[in-house]
């Protein structure tokens, strides 16, 4: 098929139509015997074919002939061409800039996983099989229009990362790129949104979405889309987006299924009186006489705290100070029962941080991270901050709010990027209308997966570990330990160093010390302990004596609540056909089982009968399994109720002629 290098803008499109069996789906349906996913990634691959000739063929221009063909292809965009018909030659030049900009080439599976996340899916991709790279391809194609495109992260570090690494690829095209960051400016944030594409994290760009709201209220959605989409014609004092066009989510199940069950809050302070400081303490001490079963039940699937008769009547006749005199009965019963949450429920380490200024800092439990600027609701915040004895902070009421599954929607297209996606594809597919399908890998995967070993103790499980990470350790390999919390982390982290072992710990306090420590992960010798998936989104580059001696050994120090969490973990080894290997080390100590109720629990670790060592049969692996899916579908549950409600919510004020993000957003 002819293919001129230097179109005349003007002149008509160029035929860029693949030959008619790879272009007809009914010919892949047939090829595929008739498998949805077999025909949809038969047909991606010819596409992606056809899209490696192309590129090649682009090697011989000059930079600036390349510029020109990116403008022929991004005129045509707006003139009104469907993207789909532009995506070879747009993909071609992408892969090319890469080339020169980066020194590197997308490989065919990175472009079909393009050609997925174009086609308005969620692309499953091994760790390590570039998913920062494949995202310049849809990215760039849905940029042409001149609409805008948001490229979503997880932190801050990989925003500014991804858009210093990959921008220079779009800028050689002709596009203009732009970074937001939780310490931008509103001018600069609305100079980074008027550009083509625009990296930031859904925190930034859920909040930035908000505050446009209370400037504007609901007219935001009624503002014709000409000034919206034209950085110049905005006010500076108006909204700082120019809509919601096209929304590229990398790490899509941390974002739109781990985050998706607490809502983004721009809160109101409300001042804290003596009264309620006073409130604070008196509850936290009332709690510690209150006993557990007979004042009060403790749900520790919900982390719910319900007092009883007699526990009431119990805060009733205790002692109180003068100045809570104000405050209805009811009012005392709440702020006993959230005092109890804190001292029961949220544990230091595991649930959140106390941070060099002494503030609390909450933790992800999907990715072990710090959530900056994130407060618990209804009092319990300040609870644990009274409990850990730090400056308490005024409590928050809710000028503006929206969900994670909310806002997502809004957008007229969305496609997302993960590792661990399958699991999850019914909901994706129901609430985000994703569909799944999973990449194959650049080269296939050698990883290898150890029996599961399961201890009565947290001790017995310890004892065994320590001697296994030194054998490992002698052997030469790297050995990278997930561990559920900061506590955790430390605590092997000093059993290690007492052996003389280094262990490097990562535990997602600072973004960028933690690339670093993942980035060197794959040394002789070295071992990381990280808190669940610290570090994610940079690879792991193994040392050629380590890939000799088997390559990078992940071990899971227990289950998380979710398989996605743990396939995040195993995940880091045997990246792009490595050699690697990863075990799983569990106890019927373990987090995994604080689900359950006590008595449960004791019944549970009664029916245990280990060995000398303090191991269990494997046998045992098949109650973790139930425990987690059991906590899965009770998660899925919630946020299943959590958008029937937002959806009810939102009928509801537009019934009423309200807006549904701002005027009821205390209810």
């Amino acid at each position: 098929m002819p293919y001129s290098p230097t179109p005349d803008p003007l002149a008509p499109s160029p035929p860029t139509s693949l030959p008619m069996p790879l272009l007809n789906p009914l010919w892949h349906w047939i090829k595929s015997g008739g498998r949805p996913t077999a025909a949809r990634l038969s047909r991606w691959r010819g596409l992606a074919a056809r899209v490696i000739t192309l590129s090649e063929s682009l090697t011989h221009l000059s930079d600036d002939a390349l510029r020109t063909q990116s403008n022929a292809v991004r005129w045509r965009a707006k003139s009104g061409a469907p993207l789909r018909t532009l995506l070879p030659e747009a993909y071609a030049l992408v892969r090319e800039a890469a080339r020169r900009v980066l020194g590197q080439q997308h490989y065919s599976v990175q472009i079909m996983g393009g050609i997925g996340l174009f086609e308005g899916g969620l692309a499953e991709m091994q760790t390590g099989e570039g998913k920062t790279l494949t995202a310049t391809l849809p990215t760039f194609l849905r940029a042409l229009p001149g609409r805008g495109c948001h490229v979503v992260t997880v932190n801050d570090y990989l925003a500014e990362r991804d858009c210093a690494q990959m921008g220079p690829v779009y800028e050689r095209l002709g596009l203009t790129v732009g970074c937001v960051l939780s310490e931008s400016e509103p001018e600069g944030r609305r100079h980074a949104y008027g550009r083509d594409i625009t990296y930031a994290t859904s925190r930034e760009i859920g909040f930035d979405f908000l505050r446009d709201r209370l400037k504007v209220g609901s007219k935001l959605d009624e503002l014709p889309r000409s000034p919206l989409l034209t950085r110049d014609a905005l006010d500076p004092q108006g909204p700082v987006q120019r809509g919601h066009y096209f929304a590229l989510i990398d790490e899509a199940d941390s974002v739109l299924i781990d985050d998706a069950g607490t809502p983004l809050i721009i809160g109101l302070n409300l001042k804290n009186s003596d009264a309620t400081t006073a409130l604070l303490k008196w509850s936290g001490e009332v709690s510690q006489l209150l006993t557990p079963e007979h004042d009060y039940q403790f749900d520790p699937a919900q982390r719910s705290i319900e007092l009883t008769n007699q526990g009431t009547h119990k805060i009733v006749l205790a002692r109180k100070p003068s100045l809570l005199s104000s405050f209805e009965t009811e009012k005392l019963y709440t702020s006993v029962e959230q005092a109890l949450r804190a001292q029961i429920a949220f544990q230091r380490g595991r649930d959140y941080v106390v941070n060099a200024d002494e503030e609390i800092a909450i933790v992800d439990e999907g990715t072990g991270r710090t959530l900056d600027g994130r407060k618990w609701q209804a009092g319990l915040h300040q609870a644990v901050e009274s409990k850990e004895s730090v400056p308490i902070t005024d409590e928050t009421g809710e000028a503006a709010r929206v969900t994670v599954q909310t806002f997502f929607r809004r957008y007229e297209h969305l496609a997302g990027m993960t590792g661990t996606g399958l699991p999850a594809r019914r909901e994706f597919k129901k609430t985000y209308h994703l569909g799944t399908t999973v990449i194959p890998t650049h080269r296939p995967s050698i990883r290898r997966g150890l029996p599961a070993r399961v201890f009565a103790t947290q001790v017995a499980k310890r004892t065994a570990l320590i001697l296994e990470i030194e054998r490992l350790h002698h052997a030469g390999r790297a050995i990278l330990i997930g561990t559920p919390s900061v506590h955790a982390s430390e605590t092997l982290g000093q059993s290690l160093k007492e052996l003389g072992i280094d262990g490097h710990i990562l535990n997602a306090l600072f973004h960028e010390q933690e690339a670093a420590i993942v980035a060197g992960a794959g040394q002789p010798g070295r071992v990381t302990i990280a808190t669940n998936m610290a570090g994610r989104g940079t690879d792991i580059h193994l040392h050629e004596d380590v890939r000799a001696n088997g390559g990078l050994h992940v071990i899971a120090t227990e289950m998380h609540s979710s398989r996605r969490i743990d396939r995040q973990l195993v995940g880091r080894a045997a990246r792009q056909g490595d050699p690697g290997s990863f075990q799983f080390w569990l106890s019927l100590e373990d987090e995994l089982f604080r689900c359950l109720k006590p008595a449960q629990l004791k019944r549970l670790q009664a029916r245990a009968r280990p060995n000398a060592q303090g191991e269990l049969p494997r046998r045992w692996l098949r109650t973790f399994q139930r425990t987690q899916r059991t906590i899965e579908a009770r998660d899925l549950k919630h946020r299943k109720q959590q958008l029937q409600q937002e959806k009810s919510r939102t009928k509801m004020c537009h019934s009423l002629g309200l807006d549904p993000f701002l005027e009821l957003a205390e209810s």
